[in-house]
């Protein structure tokens, strides 16, 4: 018997990086778009900021994970579209050269059915999306979560311990900044740097006299952004040809054919994000 023989090849396996690190290697930067309650407009500000980027020329990808609610296919009028899959993985579904989407929206036979699960599937499935999806090489990806401070946005920032920002969007009336300071404080402690605030839907300019209406009130989200020290990236009118161009799913071609006062201010907000690159 011959003692103390070497191996020749170490039998100890070399650590490997997780997928999802892999996957996302080559995304510069990886924004998050909060609200502390439904139907303040994050995925439409979500959407518009993916477009935004998108047409100053960055790679942009954009990932509804908001399992329940999933709009961004309606917004793009794309509910029938469905990702083509190979070997290496999901593909998102093209809508510009350099803008890509993915959404469980896609994966659904029936628009209408409800999804019923609870934490562990859809944890898993934005699992899936950020290992699975092939992003490539990409500026920005815009990440559009549901309301709230539940699983979905946990699971996210722990799931991607190098979040860039995030962008929180809230609605001039006071139960809507109840919830978005509870947003605030969860960026704060998961320690995701908080870009600004969206004010969406401050108020409605009268069609018969220009004068702006305060439907929602004013003031609170002012107070919210000196309390926490926090920029207000802009302020939105409540403006009725953006709901219809989400409803009609004309959202690209209406942005490259027309101007509104709501599209003016969003610039600001695109502005903002882009400057987090710039300063990378």
């Amino acid at each position: 018997m011959i003692d103390n023989v070497q191996p020749l090849v170490s039998l100890s396996k070399k650590p490997t990086e997780p997928k999802i690190i892999v996957n996302l290697r080559n995304i510069k930067c990886k924004i998050m778009i909060l609200s502390g309650k439904g139907g303040v407009g994050k995925s439409t500000v979500a959407a518009n900021l993916a477009i935004g980027l998108a047409l100053r020329g960055y790679r942009v990808g954009l990932l509804d994970c908001d399992i329940h609610g999933p709009t961004i296919p309606t917004i793009f009028g794309l509910e029938s579209k469905r990702p083509d899959v190979n070997e290496e993985g999901i593909l998102p579904i093209q809508v510009l050269p350099n803008l890509s989407l993915m959404s469980i929206g896609f994966l659904l036979e029936n628009k209408d059915s409800p999804i019923i699960w609870r934490g562990p599937l859809k944890m898993g499935i934005i699992e899936q999306f950020l290992e699975d999806v092939i992003w490539g090489e990409l500026d920005f990806l815009i990440i559009d979560l549901p309301p709230g401070t539940g699983d979905e946005p946990l699971s996210l920032a722990q799931l991607i311990p190098n979040l860039d920002g995030s962008v929180i969007v809230t609605t001039p009336q006071d139960v809507a900044l109840i919830s978005v300071r509870k947003s605030i404080g969860f960026s704060k402690k998961l320690n995701v740097p908080i870009i600004g605030i969206v004010d969406n839907m401050h108020g409605l300019i009268c069609p018969h006299c220009d004068k702006p209406i305060e439907v929602f009130g004013n003031g609170g989200v002012e107070k919210a952004s000196k309390d926490f020290n926090i920029p207000i990236l802009a302020r939105l009118p409540i403006e009725p040809k953006v709901a219809e161009m989400e409803d009609k799913g004309t959202i690209i071609r209406e942005l490259l054919e027309h101007s509104t006062e709501w599209q003016k201010n969003f610039e600001n907000v695109v502005s903002a994000v882009e400057k987090i690159l710039e300063e990378k």
